[in-house]
C-alpha cells in the first residue's frame, strides 16, 4: 500500500510516524511545499524573543531523520497542486526544479494546515509586514529585529498569536502598540476575564487601541529612524501609528482550497469535512490539522480549531483507521493556554459567548483562589469563571487566569469535561495536597461547592451585569467586609456591615426588597447570606464578591 500525506507539522509528522509503527511494507512519502516537515511552530514567538535561544531545537524531526528512523520518503519544496481521484494521482510542482510530476497513491492524508488572515488593506503586501506561519517567516522577523533597526513594532490582532508575540517584543524591551479591531484582547475569553490582562501589558508599556483596526499602510520617512524606512499605518479612527514593523496576527484560515477544487465536501465554516475516523467525503482521502472542521465536544456544533494537540491525534486516528483499527475522534473542546509576560489564561470548553450565540441554558460562577495554601510564601490569585448546566449539572466550561498554577487547575477541568463529570462531583474531586501545590480546599473543589450551592439554591448568587438589570430602589448592596475594606474601595451606594458584626446589627438591615450581599471574593458574602435567608431575608450573594465587580468596572 502507497500513502501520500500532503503536509507535516504536527498532523502529517504524527500520522506518518503512526503509520510506519502500524506497517513495515507500507510506502510512505510526505509531500511539504515548504523548507521543513516538521517543527515546533508554538515555539516561534520566543524563537524571536530569544527565549528559546537555538533555532534547531525548533526542529522536531529533521527530513533524515524521517528517512533513517522511519523509512519515510519526505520531499520538502515539493507542492501538490491537483489531486486526481479518478486515477487515484496527484500533480506535483518541485518548486526548487519548477517540473511538475505525476504521483500515485492508494490512501492521502491532507495536512495543509491553516495560512495567516491578511485583511484587504491597502498597503498590506508591503515590505515591512509580517505574518507568522513557518520558520521561513520566523527567520526574517527575527534577522530583522537583530539588526537593531526595528525599535517600535505594530501588531494586528490580539488573539493568541498576536499576544505571543506581543509578550516576546516586551522581552526584547521594544516599543509595542496592539491594534485590537474588539473591544477585547483574546476574544476566545468572555471579555471580564481579560480585564488583568490588558492592565498588566499596558503596565508592561504596551500601547493598545481597541475597537479600531488600519485602513491604510504607506510609507514614511523619517530622518531620526535608524532604517530611514518606517510604515505609517492609519487607523479607521482616524489615528495615525508610526512603526518600524507590522506583525499581522488576527487568526488563520484554513488551506481547504486544494480539497475544494477536487471535489471534497467542504463545511460551513470553510475546513474540510470529515467524519469521526477522519476520511473525508473520498473514503480514500483523510484530512487533519488546522484545515479540517471538527465537532465542538460541548455544542455538538461543527468549526474549525486549530490546535496542535488535537492535530497530532488526528494524525494518529487517520493512519490508524487506514490499517484497520477501530478508532474515532471525539471532537475537540478547545483547550488553549497563552502566556502574556507574568499571567496566564486558559479556557477549556465553550465560552458563555458561545453558550449565549447557540441558546444553550447555563449556569455560571466566579471563584477567586490561591494557586496554594495560602499562607504558605508566594501564593498568588487566580480567578476561575465556571459555566455549567442547570439540567445536566455538568460543567460546560471553564476560564482561568492568575499568574501561577493556571495550568494545572484548566487541565482538570478538562477532564472533568470529557468525563462529564457534574459540579456535584467537582466538590468531590481527590487533589494532591501540600501547602506549597495547593490547598485542603483545592480552587476545584471550591467551584464544586458553590456550583452546586447555586443549583441547590442553598447559596443563591447574583452576577454583576444581573445586578445593574434590577429596577434602582428594589435591591440593597450590602457590603460585609472590614472597615478598612469598604474605605479603600466600594461599590457605590453600598451599606456597610462587617459580617462579624451582622447579628447584632441584624435589624438596621431592610426587609423591604432584595439585599445583594458581597465580600472581597464571595466566601463572607456566602455567610452573610446564610444568616439573613434563615432570618426570612430575600437575599443573593455577589457571584465572586468585590473582585469580581472589578473586573466588569474596567472592562
Amino acid at each position: 500500500m502507497k500513502i501520500v500525506i500532503i503536509g507535516g507539522v504536527a498532523g502529517g509528522a504524527s500520522a506518518a510516524a503512526r503509520l510506519r509503527r502500524l506497517s513495515e511494507d507500507a510506502e510512505i512519502v510526505i509531500l511539504e511545499r515548504g523548507y521543513h516537515v516538521s517543527f515546533a511552530n508554538c515555539g516561534m514567538p520566543y524563537y524571536i524573543g530569544n527565549i528559546i535561544s537555538e533555532r534547531k531545537k525548533l526542529l522536531v524531526t529533521p527530513v533524515e531523520r524521517f528517512w533513517d528512523r522511519f523509512r519515510v520518503e519526505t520531499r520538502i519544496r515539493n507542492e501538490v497542486i491537483q489531486i486526481d481521484r479518478v486515477n487515484k494521482q496527484l500533480v506535483v510542482k518541485d518548486l526548487k526544479s519548477e517540473k511538475t510530476y505525476n504521483e500515485p497513491y492508494d490512501k492521502l492524508i491532507l495536512s495543509p494546515g491553516a495560512a495567516p488572515s491578511k485583511p484587504p488593506i491597502p498597503g498590506m503586501e508591503h515590505s515591512l509586514v509580517y505574518t507568522l506561519r513557518d520558520l521561513t517567516d520566523c527567520d526574517r522577523i527575527k534577522e530583522k529585529l537583530s539588526k537593531n533597526e526595528s525599535q517600535h513594532i505594530a501588531i494586528l490582532g490580539a488573539g493568541f498569536i498576536g499576544l505571543e508575540l506581543a509578550e516576546n517584543i516586551l522581552h526584547l524591551g521594544l516599543k509595542l502598540t496592539i491594534i485590537q479591531k474588539m473591544k477585547s484582547i483574546l476574544n476566545i475569553l468572555d471579555p471580564e476575564m481579560t480585564t488583568p490582562l490588558t492592565k498588566h501589558l499596558k503596565e508592561k508599556g504596551a500601547q493598545i487601541f481597541f475597537d479600531s483596526t488600519i485602513s491604510k499602510i504607506e510609507d514614511f520617512s523619517d530622518r531620526e529612524s535608524k532604517s530611514g524606512k518606517q510604515l505609517k499605518l492609519a487607523l479607521s479612527d482616524g489615528t495615525s501609528v508610526i512603526a518600524d514593523l507590522l506583525l499581522v496576527g488576527i487568526g488563520v484560515t484554513p488551506e481547504s482550497q486544494l480539497a475544494s477544487e477536487a471535489g471534497l465536501k467542504i463545511g460551513s465554516s470553510g475546513g474540510i469535512s470529515v467524519n469521526n475516523q477522519m476520511q473525508t467525503s473520498d473514503p480514500d482521502i483523510y484530512a487533519v490539522g488546522d484545515a479540517v472542521e471538527t465537532m465542538n465536544w460541548v455544542t455538538g456544533q461543527s468549526g474549525v480549531i486549530p490546535l496542535a494537540g488535537p492535530a497530532n491525534r488526528q494524525g494518529r486516528i487517520a493512519a490508524n483507521h487506514i490499517f484497520g483499527q477501530k478508532t474515532s475522534y471525539r471532537g475537540t473542546q478547545g483547550t488553549a493556554i497563552v502566556k502574556i509576560c507574568d499571567w496566564v489564561a486558559a479556557i477549556t470548553g465553550t465560552s458563555e459567548s458561545e453558550l449565549n450565540r447557540r441558546q444553550i441554558d447555563y449556569h455560571k460562577c466566579y471563584t477567586h483562589s490561591a494557586h496554594h495554601a495560602a499562607y504558605y510564601p508566594g501564593a498568588k490569585m487566580m480567578t476561575i469563571k465556571t459555566l455549567f448546566s442547570p439540567l445536566t449539572r455538568k460543567v460546560l466550561g471553564a476560564q482561568i487566569i492568575g499568574q501561577e498554577g493556571v495550568d494545572k487547575k484548566i487541565d482538570i477541568f478538562s477532564i472533568a469535561i470529557q468525563m462529564g463529570m457534574t459540579v456535584d462531583q467537582l466538590g468531590e474531586v481527590e487533589l494532591a495536597y501540600a501547602p506549597q501545590f495547593g490547598s485542603a480546599k483545592d480552587p476545584v473543589n471550591m467551584v464544586g461547592f458553590v456550583a452546586t450551592g447555586i443549583l441547590d439554591n442553598t447559596h443563591p448568587q447574583i452576577t454583576w451585569e444581573k445586578v445593574l438589570e434590577l429596577k434602582k430602589g428594589t435591591y440593597l448592596l450590602l457590603d460585609v467586609r472590614t472597615k478598612e475594606e469598604f474605605e479603600n474601595d466600594h461599590i457605590p451606594d453600598a451599606m456597610h456591615i462587617p459580617v462579624d458584626e451582622l447579628r447584632n446589627r441584624i435589624n438596621e438591615v431592610p426587609n423591604n426588597r432584595l439585599l445583594v450581599t458581597y465580600c472581597q471574593v464571595g466566601q463572607r458574602g456566602y455567610i452573610a447570606t446564610r444568616i439573613l435567608l434563615q432570618k426570612g431575608f430575600s437575599v443573593k450573594n455577589l457571584s465572586g464578591g468585590f473582585k469580581t465587580f472589578e473586573l466588569y468596572r474596567s472592562n
